[in-house]
């Protein structure tokens, strides 16, 4: 379940802090609406990651959907293209 204190509870820092881990965020409210998240640093690396593997597997989706699409040239085409 997930931790949800409002944002005036942050001075008491500690007591927050202790509470975040690793799958257990705290979320801070203000005003009664989310305003930010602690997360665990490990937590969040991995997430990072995931996002970083997303990215790049779509960007390698659409690179297989342009050659299927538009094909390739030779290495010797495009060579002379780039002038090399």
């Amino acid at each position: 379940m997930p931790s949800i204190k409002p944002i005036s509870e942050l001075k008491n820092y500690t007591s927050i802090v202790n509470q975040v881990s690793y799958g257990n965020r705290v979320y801070l409210t203000k005003n009664g609406h989310g305003h930010c998240a602690l997360i665990d640093i490990g937590e969040l690396d991995e997430l990072e990651k995931k996002v970083a593997l997303l990215q790049l597997m779509t960007k390698l989706s659409d690179a297989k959907a342009s050659v299927k699409e538009e094909g390739t040239i030779s290495a010797d085409d495009l060579e002379k293209e780039l002038g090399v």
